[in-house]
């Protein structure tokens, strides 16, 4: 006989939006990901909005369908929203050929990418003396 595992139940629900077939590799959107992580969703859509990436677009529409996702299926708070994980995977690679001197070819290839937002409400941290 085994033992019935415990399931630990978080009372913290998560907000997820997946952007599926974006056109960019996963090289190119990892950094911009990266430095959305743990920031407020205000501050993450006015940075991208500021963004010189041109896949910042396609990053910026995702985090509003995630919020979105979260006013209306969890009634949260857009104000206290934060991006809790922002990954991307591979999708398909659309192959290209190129044509070259002397009657060669090079590939040329197309990546593309799933862009996955995650966001939760941020709890407030309680303060304890007056150091600000």
């Amino acid at each position: 006989m085994s033992k019935k595992k415990k399931i630990k139940e978080t009372k913290e629900k998560l907000v997820k939006s997946v952007n599926k077939n974006v056109r960019s590799s996963t090289r190119k959107l990892n950094p911009i990901l990266k430095s959305l992580v743990g920031k407020k969703v205000d501050v993450v859509l006015r940075n991208l909005a500021f963004s010189e990436k041109r896949i910042s677009n396609d990053i910026g529409k995702t985090i509003s369908s995630a919020v979105a996702n979260a006013e209306n299926n969890f009634q949260y708070n857009i104000d206290t929203l934060i991006v809790k994980e922002a990954y991307c995977g591979k999708q398909v690679v659309m192959k290209r050929f190129r044509p070259r001197a002397k009657g060669r070819a090079s590939p040329i290839l197309k990546p593309y990418s799933n862009v996955t937002i995650i966001l939760s409400e941020s709890k407030k941290m309680e303060t304890h003396g007056t150091k600000s």
